[in-house]
Order: structure tokens, then C-alpha cells, then sequence
């Protein structure tokens, strides 16, 4: 007898992934996917509505009996309030409008927890070999625009998820240089204090290079210049810029340190270094022997980085603690839809 499918969500303020998945008896099966634009739906529930009758109803699907969605948010009390987007989601009224028995709301990046004991090979590529402990703490986080933390805590049910705000904790300098940018970043910006998102994110690297085209090249005479005269403010961008130069200021500073560019190369290896700093510091916190996974759109895109001497050498530079990181192993997340694979994990424990 087939089992009802799992209907999984990764809601942003932005884009909406929905999915919906057939639990297998080893791992889950996607049988189908769309994605809708956030702003063009009042509500989430007429989007889930939508997206059962057509695309779901399409495949001949059953209904399905649970859900998880992934938001982009802290989630409490079974309720959640969108930074970007006017949508106000609590768990009971979900299922009351969507007629789907057991609904929950995660803080996507915490529902990484979930989905990590059910990886496949494809979905993950090794950094650092180590040997993990079964009975310990697990830290996901992950570059992305911003930076996301979340540990995982091994219980009787499996994982229990942590969500945290630790990437907004005080950026702290290490090297000159580190305290050079960070000075020059808070005044740019006009900010009171540095958090450590505004440099360890791929908005992060963005902002590095600013920092380093200014310093070294002050006369504007460097390619990446007139991107990053823009890349905070697209709306300014000449109509003129050649379509092949890309848009995304970190891509191009990544695109160009591979290509060999010296400036390039100095913006990453700074923040590949504060990268590693930071997450050696989040796994002394909860002692994570359990394993590191490094998620968002850098593990994969960086993947050659992460595996790289510096990034080890910033990770293990803990002085006395240096060997309390040596046997953790540090994987990398390749899966550009793991939100939703996670959700749909979780989705599925809400029925067990």
C-alpha cells in the first residue's frame, strides 16, 4: 500500500518552493516541485491550496497528511511573522485552511537538522575527514546573503533542532586587517556595531572586496570596480554595462580569484579565513564531535576553497583548543534544494 505523500515548503521572501515527496522505505522520492513568486499570494494557504489542486493533482497524488514549511524567520509558539513579507503563518490555522492534519513551521535553516541523518552521497562532498560521535552535538551553518547557525542535539526521537541568532553576534577581529574592514565597514554602512553576518556571508565577500578595490586600487582602475560601484545600489546601474559581466558582485569576486586575479584572490582568502574562524568558534560553543555541515550557496560554489589549507589552518587556530577540532569532520551541503529536503524529513517524523 502506498503511503501519503509528504508536502514540504521553503518559503521565502521572495520565492516559494513547494514539493511534495513520497516516503520510500530507505529515503524519500520527489514527485513534484513549483516555484511560485511570494508576493503575488496574500497568504501561504491559498498557495498550498493552488499548488494541491493543480501540480500535486496532476500526478494523481493522495492528499497528503502532513507538512512542513522552512520560513525565513524565528519561529515560536507555532507561529511565524516573515521579516520580508507581510504574512503572519501559524501552524493550527495552516492546517484548518489546507485540511492537512499536521502541519509544523521551522526556521529554515534549523530544518537542516533534519534532513542530515537521511543524506545521499550525491547531496554532500567531504572537507576535512574526521571521525564523528553518534551521541554528539551537530552544527549546520551556511554563507548565503546572509549567514545561517543552527545545532542539532541527538535525542530519543532523532535530532532535535536548535535555531539560533548566533550570526548576529559581534564580529571579532583577529588580524589587522580584519580590524581595518571592520572599522571601515561599520562607517560605510553607519553602523553602531559589526555583526558577524556583515563579513561571513556571501553579501560578506561582496563587501571585502569593496574594502580591498578601495584600498588598492583607489583610482578606479581595477575590472571589478564598476560592479561594485553598483552592487549596493542596482537601481543606479548604467543600462550601458556589457550583459556579460555578471551582476552579483560575490560571484564575480569568486569568478575572478579563480581566474587568478591577485585582488580577487586576497578578498576570498580574508574572508575564507574569518569563515573558518567563526565556525571553529560555533563548534567549541556546543562541542559539536557530532559533525560540521556547511550549507547556503557557498558550499557548493566554493567547494575547492573549503578544502583548502587556509580555511583549515583559520579553523584549527584556537590555541588550546586547537586539538579539541582536529577529529570533528566538516561536510559540505551540495544540494541546492536541501530546504525542502530537509522539510520533507521533518514532515515525515510528524507522522511517526
Amino acid at each position: 500500500m502506498r503511503c501519503s505523500p509528504l508536502l514540504a515548503g521553503d518559503i521565502g521572501g521572495t520565492k516559494t518552493l513547494l514539493s511534495l515527496y513520497q516516503p520510500l522505505d530507505h529515503g524519500l522520492e520527489l514527485l513534484v516541485s513549483e516555484r511560485y513568486t511570494s508576493a503575488d499570494w496574500p497568504d501561504l494557504a491559498p498557495m498550498v491550496r493552488a499548488f494541491l489542486a493543480g501540480p500535486a493533482a496532476a500526478i494523481a497524488a493522495p492528499e497528503p497528511q502532513a507538512a512542513c514549511f522552512a520560513v525565513a524567520g524565528p519561529v515560536q509558539g507555532g507561529r511565524a511573522q516573515l521579516t520580508n513579507l507581510s504574512w503572519s503563518l501559524g501552524e493550527a490555522s495552516l492546517a484548518q485552511a489546507t485540511g492537512i492534519a499536521r502541519v509544523e513551521l521551522v526556521n529554515d535553516f534549523a530544518v537542516l537538522i533534519y534532513g542530515l541523518p537521511h543524506l545521499e552521497t550525491s547531496q554532500q562532498a567531504a572537507v576535512r575527514p574526521g571521525q564523528a560521535q553518534a551521541d554528539a552535538p551537530l552544527l549546520v551553518m551556511g554563507a548565503g546573503t546572509g549567514l545561517g547557525v543552527a545545532y542539532g542535539v541527538p535525542g530519543p526521537g532523532g535530532l532535535q533542532a536548535i535555531a539560533t541568532e548566533a550570526a548576529h553576534g559581534e564580529f571579532a577581529a583577529r588580524t589587522e586587517a580584519e580590524w581595518q574592514l571592520k572599522q571601515w565597514l561599520q562607517a560605510d554602512l553607519g553602523l553602531d556595531r559589526l555583526s558577524t553576518e556583515r563579513v561571513v556571508s556571501g553579501t560578506g565577500l561582496g563587501h571585502v572586496a569593496r574594502w580591498m578595490l578601495l584600498n588598492r586600487h583607489p583610482s578606479g582602475d581595477h575590472p571589478l570596480w564598476e560592479q561594485a560601484r553598483h552592487w549596493l545600489h542596482p537601481d543606479a546601474q548604467p543600462s550601458s554595462q556589457p550583459s556579460s559581466q555578471p551582476s552579483d558582485l560575490p560571484a564575480a569576486v569568486a569568478s575572478a580569484a579563480v581566474a587568478g586575479d591577485a585582488l580577487a584572490t586576497a578578498a576570498l582568502e580574508l574572508w575564507l579565513s574569518a569563515y573558518a574562524s567563526v565556525c571553529g568558534d560555533l563548534a567549541l560553543a556546543a562541542l559539536t564531535r557530532g559533525g560540521i555541515y556547511l550549507a547556503g550557496g557557498t558550499a557548493f560554489k566554493l567547494l575547492d576553497s573549503l578544502r583548502s589549507p587556509a580555511f583549515e589552518q583559520a579553523f584549527l587556530a584556537k590555541g588550546r583548543m586547537g586539538a579539541v577540532l582536529e577529529s570533528i569532520p566538516i561536510t559540505a551541503i551540495i544540494d541546492p534544494a536541501i530546504g525542502s529536503y530537509s522539510a520533507a524529513c521533518r514532515a515525515r517524523m510528524l507522522l511517526s
